[in-house]
């Protein structure tokens, strides 16, 4: 699909407005990111499941870690709690993969359907966090298939720390979004 002629009809309809009183108006302060002409119901499903599988997704990036911790942690001849912890871990991790795409698939289509902040600097710093979350995840996929491996190099205090980072992450994701403190 060529998203071209979509995105300039987009941009061009959020530029210009009829207000209550019939006369056009040109710009960007045509249309304000509180207008209710722009957010339909269809915008606003998308939005609310964005934002429900963004904070599943991060759900899963604040336990994985956490059964890291407990990985690390388990003594050397309890093979079938090790077990029991890597089955939860590979699980979350696939559960987590598939929240992940979602979000990411809805966030495109916020951004390439709705023109949401099109090419506004907190959308450009919100897509490399989401760059570095994907990174993070792809970190604990590391990190799993070294305990499966059994060749895990950290301790318990480390992958709480490694655990931390992704609330980091996801309070800078969220501060983004709503203040948008580079907003033009």
């Amino acid at each position: 699909m060529d998203w071209g002629p979509f995105l300039c009809s987009v941009v061009a309809a959020r530029r210009t407005s009829t207000p209550v009183g019939g006369e056009e108006r040109a710009g960007p302060q045509a249309v304000g990111p509180h207008d209710n002409r722009r957010m339909t119901a269809g915008y606003l499903w998308v939005k609310a499941f964005h934002i429900v599988f963004v904070a599943s997704w991060f759900a899963a990036l604040f336990y994985l870690p956490r059964l890291f911790v407990n990985l690390a942690d388990v003594a050397p001849g309890s093979h079938a709690e090790r077990e029991r912890l890597l089955l939860m871990a590979r699980r979350l991790y696939r559960f987590g993969g598939v929240l992940m795409v979602v979000a990411l698939l809805l966030g495109l289509w916020l951004w390439l359907g709705w023109g949401v902040g099109a090419g506004q600097p907190w959308l450009f710093a919100k897509l490399a966090l989401v760059v570095v979350a994907i990174a993070y995840y792809d970190g604990c996929r590391r990190l799993l298939r070294r305990f499966e491996r059994g060749v895990n190099q950290h301790g318990g205090r480390w992958y709480r720390v490694y655990n931390e980072l992704a609330v980091l992450l996801f309070a800078a994701t969220v501060i983004l979004v709503v203040v948008k403190p580079f907003a033009a």
